[in-house]
């Protein structure tokens, strides 16, 4: 049985408006954050409640656009169990002094949000040629890089991944695929197709363990038909906690119960061990 669960995909928010004030991308706050913002204090005893070791915070990037100064003063406060992965307007000339700025505040990895649930997805600008330079530091330096994109972005992640093939990119939410015809599951052709390119990750989300488990498919067929696909060691979970509605004890079990059809060497890479290659800061 898995002994150990690092969260790759949670979001923590503020009640200090005028200490971290809202600047949320788009111009428009989440619905989530406003209906059911989680404090780092808050996060901390659900995730102690649910048996959740350690966990990569991600930018609330519709609440704080590219400031993550809540962020990282949370994560400071408890070395050890958490590290930040932020929000860097990677098209910005400086985009790479951004990023070395955040590293000194605790930043270990990054994310490109190209919309999600304020504002229609545009992948078209994360391949764009002024992002080259804050993709050459993130690869040098070992930074892992989430997007968060659907189909219509993954023929451009394809590109980045061989354009800079030891960029490590990460996915959300297994790119929100269409899985409701079920095996061999040929609506997500696409997202099969990047399973050549060994330095693209997946997360797998509620969004994976509940929303996209309709029609024909099946956590029996799916999950491991991924890790026949892609391997175990390039899938994490993550919670989506609070932008996820119930419990983080409630969203984790399902996951459980989704990946119990998977080896215990399978379960223990997916809740853990492959967080902790992306962002080594949360290695034990």
């Amino acid at each position: 049985m898995t002994s150990k669960f690092v969260d790759i995909h949670p979001h923590v928010v503020s009640t200090d408006f005028e200490k971290y004030p809202l600047a949320p991308l788009f111009g428009k706050q989440s619905g989530w954050s406003k209906d059911r913002p989680l404090s780092i204090e808050q996060f901390i005893a659900a995730m102690d409640e649910a048996g959740v070791d350690k966990a990569a915070i991600v930018q609330a990037s519709t609440c704080y656009g590219y400031d993550m100064s809540y962020v990282c003063d949370a994560a400071a406060q408890h070395p050890g169990r958490f590290t930040v992965v932020g929000s860097v307007d990677f098209l910005s000339p400086d985009a790479p002094e951004k990023i070395r700025y955040w590293m000194t505040r605790g930043l270990t990895g990054l994310r490109l949000f190209t919309g999600g649930s304020t504002a229609a997805f545009d992948p078209s600008w994360i391949d764009d040629e002024r992002s080259y330079p804050a993709w050459e530091l993130a690869a040098e330096l070992g930074v892992s890089v989430c997007l968060q994109t659907d189909a219509s972005g993954l023929a451009q992640v394809a590109g980045l991944a061989k354009r800079f093939p030891t960029a490590k990119i990460l996915i959300d939410h297994f790119g929100r695929p269409d899985l409701s015809d079920g095996p061999p599951y040929e609506k997500a052709a696409a997202h099969f197709a990047l399973a050549p390119y060994e330095n693209i990750y997946f997360k797998l989300t509620p969004r994976t363990f509940i929303d996209d488990l309709k029609g024909a498919a099946s956590a029996e067929t799916l999950f491991p038909r991924l890790v026949a696909e892609f391997g175990a060691q390039r899938l994490a979970w993550g919670s989506n906690f609070p932008a996820s509605t119930g419990s983080l004890g409630d969203n984790l079990d399902r996951a459980k119960q989704c990946l119990s059809v998977l080896s215990a060497e399978d379960q223990d890479w997916i809740f853990a061990k492959t967080a902790q290659s992306l962002y080594p800061a949360l290695k034990d």
